[in-house]
C-alpha cells in the first residue's frame, strides 16, 4: 500500500505541476490588422479621376527623385503635388487597423524608403483624450507599429523606421465630434525634417 501511495502522490504531483505550467502560459500577441474596403478592380477601372485615396496607379506616379513642376528644392517629399507630402494616417476610433484609403500614401511612403535606404523615417502614434494615460500609449503604440508593419511587408527594413507613441499628448483640447477624429492618427516624420 505504501507503494501505491507513493505513485498516488507523484501523479497527483504532476498533474498539479502540468495544471500550473498550463495556467502560467502566455497568449501571443496578436498582429495589427488591415482593412481592406477598396471598391473592387471593375469599379476601380471606372473611376472617372476622382481622388478616392485607394488607386492603385498612385504608387506607379510617385516621383522619388524629385520632379521639375515639385518643390523649389526638387525635395519630393516637400512637393505638395507629391503624395509622399501627405504624413498623416487616421484611424477608426479605439482601432490600430490601417483603412485601405491610406494604403497609397503607405505604398509610396515604402517605396521612397526603398529608393533611399539611407533615409529614416519616425512613425508618431497619436490618440484623443478619451481613455486612461496608459490605454492611450498603448494605443498610440499600436497605432505606429500597425503603419511600420505596413511598411516591412512592402520590403521596407527596420532600421529605416522608429515608432514612437505620444498618446493623447498632442490631443486636441476638449474634443468634440470631428476634431476627435484628427487626434486619431499616425505622423510621418523624415529624418531631418
Amino acid at each position: 500500500m505504501t507503494k501505491q501511495s507513493a505513485i498516488n502522490t507523484k501523479l497527483i504531483t504532476a498533474l498539479g505541476l502540468a495544471v500550473f505550467l498550463v495556467a502560467c502560459k502566455s497568449t501571443p500577441i496578436t498582429p495589427a490588422k488591415v482593412e481592406d474596403k477598396s471598391p473592387s478592380s471593375a469599379s476601380t477601372a471606372t473611376n472617372s479621376g476622382g481622388d478616392t485615396g485607394a488607386d492603385a496607379n498612385a504608387v506607379k506616379e510617385v516621383m522619388v527623385d524629385g520632379n521639375a513642376n515639385g518643390s523649389a528644392d526638387g525635395n519630393p517629399l516637400r512637393d505638395p503635388n507629391n503624395i509622399l507630402s501627405k504624413r498623416n494616417i487616421y484611424f477608426d476610433y479605439d482601432s490600430d487597423a490601417v483603412k485601405a484609403e491610406y494604403r497609397p500614401i503607405v505604398e509610396a511612403q515604402a517605396k521612397y524608403l526603398l529608393a533611399h535606404p539611407d533615409a529614416k523615417m519616425t512613425l508618431q502614434g497619436n490618440t484623443d483624450e478619451r481613455g486612461t494615460r496608459e490605454y492611450n500609449l498603448s494605443l498610440g503604440q499600436r497605432r505606429s507599429v500597425a503603419v511600420k508593419k505596413s511598411l516591412n511587408l512592402l520590403g521596407v527594413q527596420d532600421t529605416q523606421i522608429e515608432t514612437v507613441s505620444y498618446g493623447e499628448e498632442k490631443a486636441t483640447q476638449n474634443c468634440a465630434g470631428e476634431a476627435c477624429d484628427k487626434d486619431r492618427r499616425v505622423d510621418i516624420v523624415h529624418q531631418g525634417e
